[in-house]
């Protein structure tokens, strides 16, 4: 994957993510700046020092890899110690530094044990404790919890966030799951085609992508194609299938806006145009399918043009009375529609 003009400044201490699908260079980039692949052109700095030109050992950065990388003939404290080890520090330091990472990352326990003997989040807690027994100014991680089941990526997402504050640590760290970077990074910069998309916190991502990409990725969200905008009244009205959609003025970000984009969680539902205020927008459409996800059921409906939007309302404890085949409205407020790129 090549990199395209990519430039991003990271804060010191940050808990910063690199997010985007299979193959959009995030990999790439995060082991460019370890130093494990080379580039012809720009520069790496790390604490106002360019770090370009140095050999990946000798740059103040380690990084946790998704297959943890363990040393299999070597037991937990052997293996955490081994950086310490490498660098001829002396036996009282590894042993204060190995005790100190362990109980930071809650193995004391566990240091005669063997990678064979340790599950998956054990593994990536002694892999971590390596990576931080050297203290480096920047810690990469490569999609460190891809290899862990749902559960316990979630209790080691909670985990990474606590050892990052507690270290103080620059934390850069590569993933494909939306969530984990939504709920864990400080900022996040979104990744597609060697590109960095967009920057920000989690939010501002959210609430105010800047491109259709951006939007897709971060959650879920339904595209209507723009034909005509009209930006005269406090309101702008485009038009979708001769369908208008208003939209606050003060939620204008893009100049030349090709879709409209509602989340689903902003459409709510009606059986009649009574409850519609008059600012809403709305559009009459049938109801296809519905499915329970938990805390919401998702409505699946199609418009009177024919377009698919999905929409979520509480599910509360029982099932909702709009059912398959039923004509309802869909309606949304100004405020809630995102324009795109």
């Amino acid at each position: 994957m090549i990199l395209d003009n990519i430039s991003v400044n990271v804060n010191k201490g940050e808990f910063f993510f690199l997010l985007g699908p299979s193959g959009c260079g995030k990999t790439t980039l995060l082991r460019t700046i370890a130093g494990l692949v080379s580039h012809e052109t720009g520069n790496i700095t790390l604490n106002g020092k360019l770090i370009q030109k140095l050999p990946a050992h000798k740059r103040d950065v380690n990084t946790v890899f998704q297959n943890y990388a363990l040393f299999p003939h070597m037991n937990v404290r052997d293996n955490v110690g081994f950086g310490l080890k490498m660098k001829k520090k002396s036996t009282s330091e590894i042993g204060e530094t190995v005790d100190e990472m362990l109980h930071l990352v809650g193995l004391d326990a566990f240091h005669n044990r063997f990678p064979a003997q340790l599950s998956g989040g054990q593994m990536q807690r002694v892999a971590l404790a390596r990576a931080l027994a050297n203290k480096p100014s920047l810690l990469l991680l490569d999609e460190p919890l891809g290899a862990l089941d749902v559960k316990l990526r979630k209790q080691m997402q909670n985990e990474l966030r606590r050892i990052q504050q507690e270290v103080g640590i620059t934390f850069i760290c590569v993933t494909h799951d939306q969530e984990e970077a939504l709920s864990v990074g400080d900022r996040i910069g979104v990744m597609s085609n060697g590109k960095l998309e967009q920057v920000g916190k989690a939010e501002e991502l959210y609430n105010d992508p800047v491109s259709k990409f951006v939007c897709d990725f971060l959650g879920e969200s339904n595209f209507i194609e723009i034909e005509h905008a009209d930006r005269s009244t406090g309101f702008t009205t485009v038009l979708t299938k001769s369908t208008p959609i208003k939209i606050r003025s003060s939620r204008i970000h893009v100049e030349k806006p090709n879709f409209v984009g509602i989340r689903p969680e902003h459409i709510s539902l009606s059986e009649s145009g009574i409850s519609m205020q008059q600012d809403n927008n709305w559009i009459r459409a049938i109801v296809t399918d519905l499915r329970f996800s938990g805390p919401f059921f998702e409505v699946f409906t199609v418009t009177e043009w024919g377009l698919p939007i999905v929409s979520r309302i509480p599910s509360a404890h029982s099932a909702p009375s709009i059912q398959r085949g039923k004509e309802v409205y869909l309606t949304w407020q100004p405020e809630h529609v995102i324009l795109l790129n």
